[in-house]
């Protein structure tokens, strides 16, 4: 039950997220992400489970994730170079490292919540 109603949650966030994205330049990428994420989430709460699926796309969100952190103004720069300052200041990526370091975070999360149908509903 309470991993039906995370799943919820977790599926109409990352519908939420895919559509703030369509205006993004990179569009092409992170709606589809957030999307698969959503449907994975969706597919979960009515006890479909495929952890193929799961596996392949946090594989895939990981090593996105790592490439975000060692990249030029990634995460790595924004914790040492800039000194960790606010993501969250405002919703426009007015700094280099902002977008980068919030993508990061995003693909983060939607590990986690894959991770958690893996590893509790789908094995």
């Amino acid at each position: 039950m309470l991993l039906s109603i995370l799943n919820s949650i977790f599926c109409i966030a990352f519908i939420l997220f895919a559509y703030v994205n369509l205006n993004d330049s990179d569009f092409w990428l992170w709606v589809p992400i957030y999307m698969i994420a959503s449907i994975c989430c969706g597919f979960a709460v009515f006890n479909h489970f495929y952890p193929t699926v799961y596996l392949a796309a946090i594989s895939f969100y990981i090593v996105y994730a790592v490439i975000l952190f060692f990249v030029k103004d990634g995460v790595r720069d924004w914790i040492l170079r800039y000194k960790r300052p606010s993501l969250v200041e405002s919703m426009q990526a007015t700094k280099p490292y902002i977008e980068k370091t919030r993508e990061f975070f995003g693909l983060l999360i939607i590990s986690g919540a894959l991770a958690i149908n893996y590893f509790f509903c789908g094995c």
